[in-house]
């Protein structure tokens, strides 16, 4: 049934580049809540190397991953099949967060599509990579991605951005910090 691999094979990658949904789940070092985010937009997601994947984080209404990754690294994805032959993909790791502030944003970002609010790019590095199954997940039938966040993050000027980000992405709903003052502002953030 499942598999566990050393690298992201071409079968993996395969299967990853055609997945139109990806979750991410993270958990705070010490009590708090686990945090699951579904992830969309194909191509907000790339396979760095062999062992090391990231992935566009884009405006939201909330900061949980990037707290939770910066609290203690530890992160999970997960492709499932939806259509095709059952499977389902796990990627665990230890995450960091990269800001328009760190270097190496510049070249990051440039590996996704054109998206307005842009937080980060979370790189994460793989220390467990398996497939299992998926036979109870069930089929469903991709249309097309909404475009309503890129269409939200387009409609704010940039105040209106620097607002939403210190009233919303500052702290998770545990409290553990998120983004700094000087990572909320989305002057030069677009992929």
């Amino acid at each position: 049934m499942g598999k566990v691999h050393e690298k992201l094979n071409d079968r993996l990658r395969a299967f990853i580049s055609k997945q139109p949904v990806y979750f991410v789940a993270t958990a705070p070092e010490h009590g708090g809540h686990v945090n699951v985010s579904p992830k969309g937009y194909a191509d907000t997601f790339a396979v760095l190397d062999d062992t090391t994947v990231a992935y566009l984080d884009l405006d939201g209404s909330g900061v949980e991953t990037i707290a939770h990754i910066r609290d203690n690294g530890r992160v999970t994805i997960m492709f499932a099949a939806f259509a095709g032959p059952p499977n389902i993909v796990r990627l665990y790791g230890r995450g960091r967060v990269v800001t328009p502030h760190d270097d190496g944003f510049d070249d990051l970002v440039k590996l996704f599509g054109p998206h307005p609010g842009v937080r980060s790019v979370i790189v994460v590095e793989c220390d467990r990579i398996s497939d299992s199954c998926g036979f109870s997940v069930p089929f469903m039938t991709y249309d097309e991605d909404r475009s309503l966040l890129d269409e939200w993050a387009q409609r704010k000027d940039v105040q209106q951005k620097r607002a939403y980000r210190a009233k919303n992405n500052r702290q998770s709903i545990d409290g553990l910090p998120g983004l700094t003052a000087d990572e909320t502002d989305p002057v030069n953030e677009h992929s």
